[in-house]
């Protein structure tokens, strides 16, 4: 019995997306819920499972196809995989009984390619000059078929760019150099164009600090062996930075808010954002009330998110609704940059390589390890006062973090 394979309802707002790597053939053997192709769409990459065993009997769609929410993309036969062989062993000669082409219809085959190869190295009969003379008097009728014949070969969409397989780096001559065209994923696009709507439609800008990691690298040597032992999970910068951001966002509720219309939505809750490189970009899984969260549970979930961002496992509703993000580009060894603001959120923080540089301290120079803090805010609702006064906030609770515990 043929089973539909379709796209599955992947989140309220996607209406459609990209066939990505199909992981099976036509005529492969699956096994329940076998991963049989990746779906992408502009906020996440998902994979579509095997329903049930049996055998993919027809791929529908190709990589780099575009389908709807609920599209046929292919068929499985359910049953024993021998049903259905594949279409290698279909095509494959057998070299055990006699040929299946007579010589019959070998020698038809051969006459009736013959005059087109006796054809090709016949003379063409030199023009005549009238037909000369209407050409060079009519160079626009020529340009406008040339240039439909451009427009049809030109690629209408991003779309139709994609559906073109893979194409493997040529060189014409020993003086050229390869180069390889890919295809922007949809999710890579998605990105590019919330960051430049971003950069369009926000008036950003950032503010910077640096702070002293001592005391959390303290924290860390006294009890992250403890914590591991009881939680299973290491200690990590990213919950001293999340609690200390929500923290800030207390004191200074509009960098937790956005612009809806012509009006401020002040969220009274905090769902932190928290940007992870995967293989196929950059994504922001969301820590729902984060303020609820202990250390472990955040370790925890932001360690889970990573897991399944390079697996493609991440859920298109855990990359939505986010109020404030974090991103760590000291992971990647960046000393200081200026993250671009998630709309609609109003601000993001930056983190930084933590490096041991000489600081004043009580008239001596002293070294600490020391790391650069950066906030971009959305600077049409975020006046400048709160967002240094905000930052600074954070590096405070970094420095001490007992404030944190005792609300001052």
């Amino acid at each position: 019995m043929s089973i539909e394979l379709k796209v599955p309802e992947i989140g309220e707002s996607i209406t459609e997306v990209e066939i990505g790597e199909w992981f099976k053939k036509e005529g492969d053997a699956v096994q329940k819920d076998d991963p049989i192709v990746t779906l992408e769409s502009e906020k996440a990459t998902v994979e579509l499972s095997s329903p049930e065993a049996g055998t993919i009997s027809r791929m529908l769609k190709k990589k780099g196809d575009v389908a709807k929410v609920g599209e046929v993309i292919g068929y499985l036969e359910n049953g024993k995989a021998e049903a259905t062989p594949s279409k290698a062993a279909a095509k494959a000669p057998d070299l055990t009984g006699p040929p299946k082409t007579t010589p019959e219809k070998v020698q038809a085959r051969s006459e009736e390619t013959a005059p087109a190869k006796a054809e090709k190295p016949a003379p063409a009969a030199p023009p005549a000059p009238a037909p000369r003379a209407a050409t060079s008097e009519a160079p626009q009728e020529k340009s406008r078929s040339q240039r439909q014949l451009d427009e049809q070969e030109m690629p209408l969409s991003n779309t139709a760019v994609e559906s073109e397989p893979a194409r493997e780096p040529q060189t014409k001559t020993v003086a050229e150099r390869p180069e390889e065209v890919v295809p922007m994923s949809r999710l890579r696009r998605t990105v590019a164009e919330r960051l430049v709507e971003a950069q369009r439609n926000a008036a950003l800008l950032t503010t910077f600090n640096e702070v002293d990691m001592s005391a959390i690298l303290q924290l860390r040597r006294e009890y992250g062996e403890g914590f591991h032992k009881k939680h299973n999970v290491k200690l990590g910068f990213m919950s001293f930075f999340v609690k200390a951001a929500i923290d800030a966002l207390k004191q200074y509720p509009v960098v937790n808010a956005e612009i809806r219309g012509n009006d401020i939505v002040y969220h009274n809750y905090f769902d932190i954002g928290v940007a992870i490189g995967s293989g196929k970009g950059l994504v922001v899984p969301v820590l729902r009330n984060a303020e609820r969260l202990s250390f472990a549970e955040i370790e925890l979930t932001i360690g889970d998110f990573g897991r399944r961002a390079r697996d493609n496992k991440l859920k298109p509703d855990e990359l939505q609704g986010g109020t404030f993000t974090i991103s760590n580009g000291g992971v990647y060894g960046s000393l200081l940059s200026t993250p671009i603001v998630n709309p609609p959120q109003s601000g993001v923080l930056g983190m930084h390589a933590i490096q041991d540089r000489p600081v004043a301290v009580e008239g001596n120079v002293v070294i600490r390890p020391m790391m650069y803090l950066a906030l971009s805010y959305d600077h049409r609702i975020v006046d400048g006062r709160e967002a240094v006064s905000c930052l600074k906030r954070i590096k405070e609770a970094i420095e001490s973090p007992a404030r944190m515990l005792m609300e001052i």
